[in-house]
């Protein structure tokens, strides 16, 4: 999953990002609102963290010109004005959910899980695709029973590919979804991670074709095996 953290404190921004990327989320990083707000509007994000109190542009203007024009992306908000005033702006404008700062990060992060549970009501809990289980709550991965070991990257592209069902996905399209905008790594490091997400399902017992190569345009699991 993707999130767009929108904060000018550098120290939380890292802090944060790191915590999140270690639960192997794609985290991205806005230190200003107007940068903010054009990411949000040019890539697909699932959750916003999004801070009050911004250079530029403000989040409460972020994300009031997110919901006039008819973006309904989480948003989960930063604020260090411990008053209701704020918090009842933040909520009037849209925002799904609020944290005070100074904000304990687990807490943050239980309320990050909980805003994409939300969204995730509609999806079945567990993913699956012949004989692989993939449970995206506890990372586990299994083909045929057997435990897969997966790096962060390979267990964020085999979610991308179970979600997207069928549909082939460009090697543009899996780097705009699992890498950060600002230093994406060439096209053939796609090539290189589903070689390696090839191998491992295929040492499990699935099939060499599992996750089908359409020449020419993209991936997608092989709905044929």
């Amino acid at each position: 999953m993707k999130i767009l953290l929108v904060e000018d404190d550098r120290q939380i921004a890292d802090a944060l990002s790191e915590a999140l990327r270690d639960r192997n989320y794609v985290v991205e990083i806005a230190e200003d609102g107007e940068l903010g707000l054009n990411l949000a509007q040019t890539f697909t994000y699932d959750l916003i963290v999004l801070d009050i109190i911004l250079p530029k542009l403000n989040g409460i203007n972020v994300c009031q010109q997110l919901r006039n024009s008819g973006d309904r992306t989480l948003i989960l908000m930063l604020t260090g004005k411990d008053t209701s005033d704020d918090r009842v702006l933040g909520l009037d404008v849209g925002a799904d959910d609020y944290v005070v700062k100074p904000f304990d990060t687990k807490e943050l992060l239980a309320r990050i899980r909980a805003l994409l549970r939300r969204q995730e009501t509609t999806l079945p809990p567990i993913l699956e695709w012949e004989r692989l289980y993939f449970d995206p709550s506890s990372c586990e991965v299994k083909y045929n029973e057997q435990p897969l070991q997966l790096t962060p990257k390979e267990h964020a592209l085999l979610e991308l590919l179970l979600r997207s069902n069928s549909r082939i996905l460009s090697r543009r399209a899996i780097l705009d979804n699992l890498w950060e905008f600002e230093d994406p790594p060439e096209e053939e490091t796609v090539k290189v991670h589903i070689r390696g997400l090839r191998s491992k399902l295929k040492k499990a017992g699935a099939p060499a074709n599992f996750i089908e190569n359409i020449y020419g345009v993209g991936y997608r699991l092989n709905p044929n095996v």
